[in-house]
């Protein structure tokens, strides 16, 4: 937002000096990034009176002037032509430095001494470009500076505001802020508009089809007005804001638009269709072209301002080419509304089309000003552009808007700011920021914000106020209060941190997805329609169609991850990944989001390097580094059981991980339909378990066994069993004995070849016996080997070799 000092004055007394009226803006939360001092540093450019213009006598194109500088009179050698003796103007004299660091000196052009330079508007940085020298107002005094005499001495800020303060992208905004801290109060003179036309509604109609998006239409015609350029202040004051003046109707919006806050459009009146005014949605599809002569192409959520034969205006954004002031215009409608932000916002964005104008409506306008803002156009166009102004003005305004009142607590806001202030001094700020202050019993205060100040919603926002009002400076340094306390990791995090050393031990990398997925997911690892994680909670706002649900499962960003690097070279893979899933449960607000762990490998076991194997990862490498993590957590009794637990595991090629009756996780090899579709050319080998189990059966201490002192003993024992008979199942049976002097058994061999027949494989287990009170006799030991034997035999149906 820019402002200027004269400006900023004719709102508000204050005697503050650019500079410290900086920091004081500054410090208000209206940060200045930027000061200019317009016309500093030339004062020796000075008003002077031509009186003697003669042809120079060596050059046909220049002419010596006698001119008179309130002090002297010198001659100035110049080359325009556009003025005469008697003409005021402006003469930079010796020693001055015009824009562009162009210093004037004393020299000799074509034989004539020239002390000093009659200059134009280009030259004294007033314009972009010029006809001739400038020609000042006849009653301005010689010898004062030109700047000064003009009122063109100035300085402007450059604010840098943040979204929430729409109120300060104004003149009379700023202003508030202004007066509010120096403890005055704003000027805001009546405005007198002459009516003397007929009524408006004898020539305008106005209907609101969406009230939604536009509380409040306001409305003034004018007739018989000139359009023509506007005046030099006019100009010289949009110019210092950055507005191009364009004439005096348009400048005119455009000046109480930066004056107020509150965006005008200005419509020929002649060009309305049965001189109507709509304000409704769009049309979908319908073609429009606005202002810049660009075709719009709208959709219902627009909102239009239309004749009764279409779109004139995008509400709140630009008017269009077909009801445009131009030369020819002679009546023209004022439009002053209240435009719902997220509407224009919304329609701003999807069109690329950002004004001034929706820049103020996309953050909030004050609803309440509409009519102040509406009446000082219609009266400064009526003085400006001739014309008269028809009586009274349409105000579509069904629905009153009432801010709020808002409970506010001083004791809480000393509280929250470390300070110490009286519900009185309190309240004289609040009220010095306009808003109405009642004092109840208990010493709450009810606080109603001022209709322009949107921003103040809560409590806290008044205590934001409070702050800034009372300056940020006020606010004691104080060391900050702290309780020292041991931050002791919970179970959950000393686990986890425990499997990410045990697997990262095992070289394995440790991988971070987002928890969100591909909603196919489900459908590339072929879970079945009932399968519980096809139910995905969607996002509402996702970045990318790829990931617009929450994940069920960690296998699709692991295999993500496994293609990705295999994509890179990476080939040889090791990788892992901890995390939470997002379970969506039936009639429950909240998903359940339990942690599970992953693991993948691909790729040769060994790095390449002399002496070592190429060979590539099987199901065992998986299978062992689940096995070492488990007994790191001293979880027993686990079992293997081969099956297809999930139906991304290969048939065949995976095993439920059981504890008792509790499944703990599951392992195996990828199914070759789903490492297509992730892209898998090679075997991938995973694991999956679950974090609240391991939690409930790991034992972070193993238990301590005493040793035996008597010597052990150890049988070997071959049999010929069926294929299908499972190594579980045979030391399950070796086991069944239940007796304490079996201390181990193990499978050591395993055959399938020569001399055993199809369908069989040899098995070697070894027993290892011992016994706690005593060393055993080989008549003990055969005893217990003897059940052992016909065990196997009876039971699995083995022939013992």
């Amino acid at each position: 937002m820019k402002v200027t000092y004269n400006w900023l004055k004719e709102f508000v007394d204050f005697d503050q000096s650019p500079e410290q009226l900086a920091d004081l803006l500054t410090m208000l939360g209206l940060e200045v990034e930027g000061m200019e001092n317009y016309g500093a540093g030339m004062d020796q450019v000075v008003v002077a009176v031509v009186e003697e213009k003669r042809q120079h006598p060596n050059a046909d194109k220049l002419s010596v002037c006698r001119v008179n500088n309130g002090r002297e009179i010198v001659d100035v050698v110049c080359g325009a032509q556009n003025f005469k003796a008697g003409d005021i103007v402006a003469l930079a004299q010796i020693g001055a430095v015009l824009p562009g660091d162009f210093k004037i000196k004393r020299s000799k052009i074509r034989g004539e001494e020239s002390c000093g330079m009659l200059c134009s508007e280009k030259e004294l940085g007033l314009a972009e470009e010029s006809a001739g020298i400038m020609i000042l107002p006849p009653t301005l005094v010689p010898g004062t500076p030109v700047f000064e005499s003009l009122g063109l001495k100035d300085t402007f800020f450059e604010i840098g505001l943040t979204p929430n303060r729409a109120d300060c992208l104004s003149v009379i905004g700023v202003a508030r802020e202004i007066a509010a801290k120096i403890g005055t109060s704003v000027k805001c003179n009546r405005i007198a508009v002459p009516e003397h036309g007929p009524s408006i509604n004898s020539s305008i109609t106005v209907s609101v089809e969406d009230s939604e998006l536009c509380p409040r239409y306001a409305a003034r015609a004018v007739h018989g007005c000139r359009i023509a350029p506007s005046p030099e202040w006019l100009v010289n004051r949009l110019a210092a804001v950055g507005v191009r003046s364009i004439n005096n109707v348009v400048d005119v919006t455009n000046l109480v638009m930066m004056e107020l806050g509150q965006p005008l459009h200005a419509f020929d009146c002649d060009q309305l269709v049965d001189s109507r005014i709509v304000v409704r949605r769009a049309l979908e599809g319908e073609i429009f072209t606005t202002l810049d002569s660009q075709q719009r192409v709208l959709v219902a959520s627009d909102l239009v301002i239309c004749d009764a034969g279409g779109p004139v205006a995008l509400a709140g954004i630009m008017g269009g080419e077909n009801s445009e002031i131009n030369d020819s215009t002679t009546s023209i409608l004022l439009e002053s509304a209240w435009f719902k932000p997220a509407a224009i916002r919304t329609t701003s964005k999807r069109l690329g089309l950002h004004t001034e104008s929706s820049h103020r409506f996309e953050r909030g306008t004050d609803i309440d000003g509409v009519i102040r803002a509406l009446d000082r156009a219609a009266a400064l166009v009526a003085e400006l552009a001739g014309g008269t102004v028809a009586q009274g003005f349409i105000d579509v305004y069904p629905v009153k808007s009432v801010p709020p009142a808002i409970s506010f607590r001083p004791e809480r806001a000393n509280a929250l700011l470390g300070i110490k202030l009286s519900s009185k001094v309190m309240i004289d700020i609040l009220r010095g920021l306009e808003c109405s202050v009642t004092e109840m019993t208990d010493g709450i205060l009810m606080v109603t914000p001022p209709s322009y100040r949107i921003d103040i919603e809560r409590e806290i926002d008044l205590v934001e106020e409070i702050a800034r009002l009372n300056g940020y400076d006020n606010i004691p340094a104080s060391m900050p209060i702290a309780r020292v306390i041991s931050d002791r990791p919970s179970l959950h995090q000393r686990l986890e941190s425990m499997l990410r050393n045990i697997l990262v031990a095992h070289g394995m990398n440790e991988i971070i997805n987002f928890s969100f997925t591909t909603p196919d997911a489900a459908d590339k690892l072929l879970m079945s329609d009932v399968d519980p994680r096809r139910s995905v909670i969607k996002l509402a706002n996702p970045l990318v169609e790829e990931q617009s649900v929450m994940r069920t499962s960690l296998i699709p960003g692991l295999l993500e991850a496994v293609a990705k690097n295999i994509s890179h070279r990476s080939l040889d893979l090791r990788l892992f990944e901890m995390r939470r899933v997002y379970i969506n449960r039936q009639n429950e607000e909240m998903p359940h989001e339990p942690i599970y762990l992953v693991g993948a490998f691909t790729g040769a076991r060994e790095r390449e390097g002399w002496g070592n194997s190429r060979d590539s990862i099987d199901f065992y490498d998986a299978k062992g580094v689940v096995e070492n993590l488990l007994e790191e957590l001293h979880i027993s009794n686990v079992k293997w059981v081969v099956d297809t637990p999930e139906t991304f595991y290969h048939p065949g090629k995976s095993c439920s991980i059981m504890v008792g009756k509790e499944r703990l996780g599951t392992i195996g090899e990828i199914h070759p339909t789903v490492q297509k579709n992730f892209g898998l050319e090679k075997p991938v080998f995973c694991f999956e378990l679950y974090f609240e189990k391991l939690v409930v059966l790991h034992r972070l201490k193993a238990a301590i066994v005493v040793p035996s002192r008597f010597p052990d003993s150890t049988r070997d024992l071959a049999m010929l069993a069926s294929d299908c008979l499972s190594a579980e199942k045979i030391l399950e049976t070796v086991k069944g004995i239940k007796a304490q002097e079996i201390e181990h058994a193990e499978i050591f061999d395993v055959y399938k070849g020569a001399g055993i027949p199809t369908g069989f494989k040899s098995i070697a287990i070894r027993i290892r016996y011992r016994s706690y009170d005593r060393t055993l006799t080989d008549d003990e030991i055969n005893i217990i080997h003897s059940r052992i034997t016909e065990n196997l035999v009876s039971k699995l149906k083995v022939s013992i070799r």
